[in-house]
């Protein structure tokens, strides 16, 4: 008699392996692509379209929204490597045109929301894939690297800015450079995302068994997939009104961190140096978007110890670090302390970078299959309305009004973590099943 186990137990305990390699390096560099793609309009906005800048910016942010309502639904029913796919294809037609119509302000504003609609739909999809293919054991760092390559792929643009603006006094050379540079990104990503494989828990849920079959035998190194059983709980085909009555305590508290991040990290990381009288003049732009991605990106690597065996307290020490080194960043953009100010700046969004890590890990794991990439895309949306109303305040909170509520959502973010941290339910090491 053939021993039977269940295809979830051996993706969950598999050992980590070429393909999960191969899936973690073409998801990392998907959100290389990302950081880059979504800072041009922040980086050159003002530069571009002046008079409508601000406009831009919230455009962009709504479009992500729009992208990740709609994307992460689809997800859902047609995919992850779909609409995966799909979404990259959106970003690369509207870099493309971008490059040679990027002086007509209108285009500008388009093109660069078609890119940010692309960006909010990859969310769902990448979100689920490296949670339903990677081992349990290493899902939370797997989940937290590979978008900590939007970070790094923000403050790798924002430093060939600060190159560009140094060797070439023409801002036009610097525009087009920039956006050559994203292309080249956007190629190597693109010829990556080829070989990415679908889901097999989604393919399973779909009843695609005989896919599921030669998937799993490449990522648990078996040369075949007799014994294996592919069958998912019934609760893993739940839909979303079932899962919103099921699960409010987790929707309500990730709603308010992913708000209390997101924004924050907008906030500091690309739009204060535009809130009038910021201490330390617009054409700081492109450094403190280095800066604030530099911090991030280094910050993944700090949280690698611990992100893996307590979730509950990731979040809770990303948020009580953030809330304490934002009220610092108050006081020295007050007494105008340049270095102090980059100095701290680079210590928050190092918090920033836990909390978006922690985060991005539960939004994955905390739901069904059936729903997994609609909840991720639903969170999402939520950022870039509140983030497109951040935004328009720029029109008339002055910069220390705009720190202040960078300091409010904080402390929103640290209380719904404590609420998390004395209620919520710890994941680390957990099957997606166990957790659902």
């Amino acid at each position: 008699m053939v021993k039977t186990i269940r295809f979830t137990d051996v993706l969950d305990n598999a050992s980590w392996s070429i393909e999960h390699w191969k899936l973690f390096v073409i998801v990392s560099l998907n959100y290389l692509l990302d950081g880059v793609m979504f800072s041009i309009a922040p980086l050159i906005a003002f530069i571009i379209a002046p008079d409508i800048a601000i406009y831009v910016l919230m455009a962009n942010l709504l479009f992500e929204t729009l992208g990740a309502l709609l994307f992460g639904r689809l997800a859902d029913f047609y995919g992850r490597r779909f609409m995966f796919t799909l979404a990259l294809l959106l970003e690369a037609l509207a870099l493309i045109i971008l490059y040679f119509t990027y002086e007509n302000p209108l285009a500008f504003l388009v093109l660069t929301s078609l890119m940010t609609f692309g960006i909010g739909g990859e969310f769902g999809a990448a979100y689920s894939m490296i949670a339903e293919l990677t081992p349990k054991i290493h899902r939370g760092k797997a989940l937290m690297l590979s978008t900590n390559f939007w970070n790094i792929g923000a403050a790798l643009i924002a430093g060939l800015a600060l190159i560009f603006a140094v060797i070439y006094e023409d801002p036009v050379v610097q525009v087009r450079l920039l956006l050559l540079s994203a292309l080249g990104t956007a190629l190597i990503a693109g010829l990556a995302r080829i070989a990415i494989p679908e889901s097999i828990r989604w393919l399973v849920l779909r009843g695609r068994v005989r896919e599921a079959e030669l998937i799993v035998t490449r990522f648990a190194a078996r040369s075949q997939s007799s014994g294996i059983v592919f069958e998912l709980p019934l609760e893993q085909a739940i839909g979303l009104s079932v899962a919103f009555s099921r699960y409010p305590f987790r929707l309500l508290v990730l709603a308010i961190v992913t708000v209390a991040q997101y924004v924050t990290y907008g906030m500091l990381a690309y739009y204060a140096p535009y809130a009038p009288g910021f201490a330390f003049g617009i054409e700081q732009a492109p450094l403190v978007i280095f800066v604030s991605n530099l911090g991030a990106s280094i910050g993944a690597f700090l949280l690698i110890p611990l992100i893996d065996r307590a979730r509950r307290l990731s979040v809770l020490l990303a948020f009580l670090g953030g809330f304490i080194t934002v009220i610092f960043i108050f006081l020295v953009h007050e007494m105008i302390l340049i270095i102090a100010f980059y100095t701290l700046l680079f210590l928050n969004l190092v918090f920033s970078e836990w909390a978006w890590g922690s985060i991005s890990v539960l939004q994955s794991e905390l739901f069904p299959t059936g729903v997994r990439a609609s909840i991720v895309g639903f969170l999402v949306s939520l950022t870039g309305i509140a983030g497109a109303l951040t935004v328009y305040s720029e029109l008339y909170l002055t910069a220390r009004g705009f720190i202040v509520w960078a300091i409010v959502l904080w402390l929103l973010g640290l209380i719904a973590s404590i609420a998390w941290y004395t209620r919520g339910v710890e994941s680390a090491k957990r099957s997606l099943e166990e957790l659902t």
